[in-house]
């Protein structure tokens, strides 16, 4: 047996119960047998022509060939760096850039120019075509990191998260005997592999013998097929954004009759509106429904809340959760002191499953991560209070927010909108709805230009820095300025324009 307990345990399901699907893709199956035979083929292609523990970017969408990727890559020594396929060419170079992959294997479309071994989708095919058993010498395992995560940078270059084996397996232990995850369950996995929740879907998910169904993008544009496709999975566990759900709960016929087998929602990434939480319990009433919370660089969630209607009643604003076992939570204040129980100031959170730090930036690990009496430390940058071991969520104390469940830097936002011809300047601020943001709001002060009207303006400037970001990092609103508001000391005055979006 290897010294990494992920790959022993799905792996032996394939010995135990090799037709048992392990992923179902609308009419397509595929078996716990078919994933070992093809994650150790890949591993094998990967050991006799790459370097070991130099990271191989995974470039595509919700599919059954990356996560035989993923697993390959963990068996033959490597960390993997998930990146989705809608991600903009220019953002990829940067995580190129950073990363300095030994190999990109891509089963989408990547029209790229490097110099890295590239593995497409036909020749990736055709090496899963050979069928290769392999010895598990290099599997990755301790301290070894595992995956890398990318998120927003404040400069425009993404950071890259990496998390070890002994981060994943600490967070699993936890996850594994405090969630009500059985054999067999059919987990949603809808999250993007680029995002760490779908980090919590997958392993638990294989490690009982379960079913993953995925949800695409296409799917998700357009309802009617959603909602048919939803009901046909019959899913037990559903762990996803609340803004997903929110989605969701626009079909009068999501609720608990029409999913009888549906046990438990598990909603992380942003925070859980009092009125959404409401509305799910409501529709759902023999379901839990959890609220977790958790940085990329603490291994996904550190805190859970069961909500219920007892809880929704005294709370105005839902607490984040109990902290998870083996993890430490406080509160400091801006000079660092601790502060006592209620009182709000930065959440420092510290224990196993801190992140190493980020790949290749030394800077930036220096500025967030610490070690407090031997302790891994990371800076989180959420404002919190703890009161009787509860955590207490009161939103960020810089400029980094969470729409639909992915992390921005404004500053990123800024950096690349400024990128944009028709900009002189701008700066990005949110707009909140319930504590929450809804959309981010671009004040820009424009070049000259031709257009008669500001929504044509704002089309054009959307359409150039949709080749630069992700479409969630796009301003939905503009708002034209002569110049900018400035603070006495010279300084963009950004906290009058937030006051001024949310008057």
């Amino acid at each position: 047996m290897s010294r990494n307990f992920i790959i022993n345990q799905i792996d032996e399901w394939a010995k135990k119960d090799p037709e048992r699907v392990c992923f179902k893709d609308g009419e397509s199956s595929y078996s716990y047998k078919q994933l070992k035979r093809d994650s150790d083929t890949l591993a094998n292609h990967f050991i006799n022509s790459l370097e070991k523990n130099e990271p191989i970017l995974i470039f595509g969408g919700i599919y059954y060939e990356m996560v035989v990727s993923f697993l390959a890559a963990m068996k033959a020594g490597h960390p993997y760096i998930p990146v989705d396929s809608q991600t903009p060419l220019d953002r990829v170079e940067m995580i190129i850039s950073v990363a300095k992959p030994s190999c990109i294997i891509a089963w989408d479309e990547l029209s790229i120019d490097t110099t890295t071994k590239f593995i497409n989708r036909v020749q990736a095919e055709s090496i899963l075509r050979d069928d290769k058993s392999i010895e598990l010498k290099n599997v990755i395992s301790g301290d070894d990191v595992m995956y890398i995560i990318f998120t927003s940078g404040t400069t425009g270059v993404p950071k890259g998260v990496q998390i070890t084996f002994n981060n994943l397996t600490d967070h699993l232990d936890w996850l594994m005997n405090n969630f009500g995850f059985e054999e067999g369950d059919k987990f949603l996995a809808q999250t993007s592999y680029s995002f760490d929740v779908s980090v919590m879907i997958t392993y638990p998910c294989l490690l009982n013998g379960g079913v993953l169904n995925p949800v695409s993008k296409e799917l998700i544009g357009n309802f009617n097929d959603l909602f048919i496709a939803l009901k046909k999975m019959d899913l037990n566990i559903w762990i996803s954004t609340p803004s997903f759900v929110e989605i969701c709960l626009l079909d009068p016929n999501f609720n608990g009759d029409n999913y009888p087998n549906l046990k438990s929602f598990i909603l992380a990434g942003e925070e859980l509106k009092h009125s959404l939480a409401e509305t799910l319990v409501n529709r759902f009433p023999n379901a839990e429904t959890i609220n977790a919370y958790g940085p990329t660089e603490a291994t996904i969630i550190v805190t859970k809340m069961v909500i219920t209607p007892e809880l929704l009643a005294k709370s105005e604003r839902l607490p984040i959760g109990e902290i998870k076992t083996g993890t430490g939570m406080y509160i400091v204040d801006d000079e660092g002191n601790k502060l006592p129980d209620g009182q709000v100031g930065e959440l420092i959170i510290d224990g196993p499953t801190i992140s190493p730090g980020y790949l290749n930036n030394p800077e930036k690990t220096a500025e967030a991560f610490f070690d407090m009496d031997g302790i891994p430390s990371y800076h989180s940058g959420d404002a919190a209070y703890i009161k009787d071991g509860i955590v207490y969520y009161q939103g960020r104390i810089d400029f980094q927010i969470k729409l639909h469940g992915y992390r921005i830097e404004l500053e990123d936002v800024e950096h690349n909108l400024n990128k944009v011809s028709y900009v002189k300047t701008c700066t990005v601020v949110p707009k909140y709805k319930e504590h929450k943001v809804q959309q981010l709001v671009a004040y820009v002060v424009a070049n000259p230009h031709d257009f008669e009207k500001d929504f044509k303006l704002s089309k054009a400037i959307k359409e150039e820095m949709k080749h630069h970001v992700m479409d969630y990092m796009i301003p939905q609103k503009f708002v034209y300025v002569d110049a900018l508001p400035l603070t006495p000391n010279g300084k963009v005055d950004r906290k009058k324009l937030i006051a001024e979006v949310n008057n």
